[in-house]
């Protein structure tokens, strides 16, 4: 017999399918992509603002309102997406959505041979970095790669770089950091 944790699994995976699914059949690569990222500022925004969080998953709401409340809020992101927020709301498993876009990303990387790195840098790349940088990418993950570009400014110089939960950053800001952190366990007997 399945255990609840199974059952979960089986949901989050299933939900994950049927976007990937639709979202490519309604356009492709580029709408897999962009509801991919509509859903990471989906989960950013349900997570900063707790009233429509739990008015998402309130059982004192019936299913159809919460259905309703799904596609009245997030009217604005790909059709493909506000059906599947929808349903997830009626059924209560709102609550899911940052699981769901895990699995999500994974099944686009086995289903299409894509991995989404994001890459922030403090100015914007030119065209032969981002094409070092793909194909670095591309021969480390062994997977087409798509590059989601970000500015931040308050990095001193580098870059910081993301694929599937894994971070590098090469950014100066982390290496000053390593190299105070070296510096104040480092004790060489002398005066400093």
């Amino acid at each position: 017999m399945p255990t609840n944790r199974h059952v979960q699994k089986e949901k989050v995976a299933t939900y994950a399918s049927v976007l990937l699914d639709g979202a490519l059949a309604a356009g492709g690569q580029d709408a897999v992509l962009e509801v991919r990222d509509q859903t990471e500022r989906i989960i950013r925004i349900v997570r900063s603002n707790m009233d429509l969080s739990s008015s998402l998953h309130d059982s004192s709401y019936t299913p159809e309102q919460r259905n309703s409340l799904a596609r009245n809020v997030f009217a604005q992101a790909n059709p493909v997406l506000v059906d599947v927020l929808a349903v997830m709301a009626e059924r209560g498993d709102f609550a899911l959505l940052s699981r769901v876009w895990e699995s999500y990303g994974e099944q686009v990387e086995r289903k299409l041979n894509v991995t989404v790195v994001d890459v922030t840098t403090v100015v914007p790349l030119d065209d032969h970095l981002r094409e070092v940088i793909k194909k670095k990418a591309e021969a480390d993950l062994g997977t087409n790669v798509v590059l989601r570009e970000s500015i931040d400014k308050s990095l001193i110089g580098g870059i910081l770089m993301s694929a599937n939960g894994k971070r590098i950053d090469a950014s100066m800001t982390s290496q000053l950091e390593a190299a105070r952190n070296v510096l104040k366990q480092t004790t060489d007997g002398g005066e400093c």
